[in-house]
């Protein structure tokens, strides 16, 4: 009997349709490192942008007054080069909701090809004490309405 490595099945690839909210942004130059290629700190940029854009924008109503959304964890899954020029599309989505804190799910794309995925765990935290709050009913639900769409 030989051991064999056993496959895990593979994760189905990420549909930019199961992140409601999006957001584009511009591959820079500037972004590229000796190897031509976007440096992989630049992906974490390319996700924030995606974030800024959602929690930031008055239009959507996700704000809390006297309070402001943290990151205090980041996961990043690189699935595929990019290169410049060109620009990316970020799509972001909420996965799941916790007493003080909540995991956004986003993903890169470029070319309709996914390039990176992330998880990213947010804290709501008072502006002037900067210690957690907890999650109203209220604000998960306004946050609720940029639920994750996928499987």
């Amino acid at each position: 009997m030989t051991d064999q490595p056993s496959e895990r099945p593979k994760k189905p690839a990420p549909q930019l349709a199961d992140y409601p909210h999006r957001a584009t942004d511009t591959i820079r130059f500037a972004d590229l490192d000796p190897q031509g290629h976007v440096n992989n700190a630049v992906f974490a940029t390319y996700f924030e942008t995606g974030r800024v854009a959602m929690f930031r924008n008055p239009d959507l109503g996700i704000g809390v007054p006297d309070g402001t959304f943290i990151l205090v964890r980041a996961e990043i899954d690189f699935m595929r080069e990019l290169r410049w020029p060109g620009s990316v599309e970020v799509g972001t989505a909420l996965a799941e909701f916790g007493r003080t804190s909540f995991k956004v799910a986003q993903v890169i794309f470029n070319d309709d090809a996914c390039c990176a995925s992330g998880r990213f765990t947010m804290v709501l935290a008072d502006k002037i004490t900067r210690r957690p709050r907890p999650l109203t009913d209220d604000v998960i639900a306004r946050l609720g309405q940029w639920k994750f769409r996928g499987g």
